[in-house]
């Protein structure tokens, strides 16, 4: 779940993996959260009366963000007679909610005429050993005694504070597991320069599990990873180099990053109903960015310059984005060869993670949505499919309506989208695997499938 400063982006055609490099090379670091976001004494998770939660996070600014495990979500504003009204999902729309909360020392809050206490936790700041450099962790485990299992979260692409933003930190405690949850290098609080190394950011989560265990000691159960996005390449490659008991992957890609902006490019084009003729070109388009990209940025340009020149003016033109062409396609030659390899450095492009998937004897679930237009699923669940026929222990959910982040949608007259929520059952499903390792049969209206299918 991410936060608000990389929905934004999203919304803007700014990609959330290279938004978080260009916030690294032109604000000269780390993006941090404004001192009234994170300091804001109401953040925490809230139990109601009748057992449900709602979890209260920051947000960008002086807003908070609330979010219910059903999926809804809202962004909370204040109002000078202490009360905070909402908006839903992502839109401005006025969803009627409104929230009110004790004095911090009494933690308790008014949801919607719901009245609730925020939930304690037992939990342990930390700096640990990663590979070379040190990090900032914290390890959150509910209230109690005894064993519990514990999921490390592992970030996506994002120059953010995890520490910060992270609200699964808060909703899986309050649904009885423990979370080990960290900076990345280079980003909050942690040590070292911010990298695009799977290799090094796997090695980085397998101290994380390490440190998450001698933290734990006798409470710790069953440990795994969760991860989305980028974390869908980490996750199971730290899981094959030091074994896990399970991995969730969420809107991750078997496929690699140079795949995954062709591919992106094709959902281009099929979301704007072009056909093969306008594929072929756009693929022409995928191929000298692909070039420019496998020199370091060195070479490709006469070619790309060339397709701008032959096609910029046809319609379709407009509408490629990709993950990382439409940078190529907006920036010129000189300014791309300057800064590209910082933007881009350690990134593997052509990372192929099959080899790792098949031979990783982890469980694992995937979760995907159907509508994904950064990373889209369909080469990935093909992909996947094979390898559940193969016997690999892969449960795969695919919410059909969902797009990167696993978050539903409206889509606005000029064809942008707007986020509304994650799909009910979302939270629900990572959660009973965790606890379990087993889903059900039903989690709204996501297609299940499973090695044994």
């Amino acid at each position: 779940m991410r936060n608000d400063a990389i929905r934004m982006a999203r919304a803007a055609q700014v990609m959330p993996w290279l938004l978080a490099l260009m916030l690294a090379l032109f604000t000269g670091g780390v993006a941090h959260a404004t001192d009234a976001s994170v300091s804001n004494c109401h953040v925490g998770a809230y139990r109601f009366t009748d057992g449900s939660v709602v979890d209260v996070g920051p947000s960008d600014g002086a807003h908070l963000r609330w979010r219910r495990e059903d999926g809804t979500t809202g962004l909370l504003t204040s109002h000078a007679d202490g009360t905070w009204t909402s908006t839903l999902g992502w839109t401005d729309k006025p969803d009627g909610i409104k929230v009110a909360f004790s004095d911090c020392a009494k933690g308790r809050i008014d949801f919607a005429g719901m009245r609730g206490q925020r939930i304690a936790f037992d939990v342990t700041n930390t700096r640990f050993q990663g590979a070379g450099i040190t990090l900032a962790g914290r390890l959150v485990l509910p209230k109690g005694h005894g064993r519990v299992p514990i999921v490390v979260l592992v970030h996506g692409s994002e120059h953010m504070s995890a520490l910060d933003f992270y609200s699964l930190q808060r909703m899986f405690p309050a649904a009885g597991i423990g979370v080990f949850v960290y900076d990345k290098r280079g980003t909050g609080a942690s040590g070292g320069t911010y990298t695009q190394s799977y290799l090094l950011l796997a090695d980085d989560a397998i101290a994380a599990v390490n440190e998450a265990k001698r933290l734990a000691g006798p409470r710790a159960g069953r440990i795994g990873y969760q991860g989305g996005s980028q974390g869908g390449w980490v996750a199971p490659l730290a899981a094959k180099i030091s074994p896990v008991d399970f991995v969730i992957v969420g809107f991750g890609l078997a496929v690699s990053p140079l795949d995954e902006d062709r591919e992106a490019i094709a959902y281009d084009m099929q979301r704007q109903g072009y056909g093969p003729d306008v594929m072929a070109k756009a693929m022409q388009v995928a191929d000298a960015s692909a070039a420019i990209l496998l020199s370091n940025f060195r070479s490709g340009y006469d070619k790309l310059d060339a397709l701008k020149q032959k096609y910029g003016k046809e319609p379709w033109f407009k509408h490629v984005h990709g993950d990382v062409t439409w940078v190529l396609l907006a920036w010129p030659a000189e300014k791309l060869k300057q800064e590209g390899p910082v933007l881009f450095a350690c990134a593997p492009v052509q990372y192929d993670p099959m080899p790792v998937l098949r031979n990783l004897d982890t469980p694992q679930l995937w979760i995907l949505g159907g509508e994904d237009a950064d990373a889209p699923s369909a080469e990935t669940i093909k992909r996947l499919r094979g390898l559940q026929q193969a016997g690999r222990p892969i449960t795969l959910a695919v919410y059909p309506h969902a797009e990167h982040g696993l978050y539903e949608f409206e889509t606005r007259p000029d064809g942008t989208r707007v986020d509304t929520r994650n799909p009910d059952g979302y939270f629900t499903m990572m959660r009973d695997f965790i606890l379990s390792g087993t889903v059900q049969d039903k989690y709204g209206d996501a297609v299940l499938h499973r090695t044994k299918d």
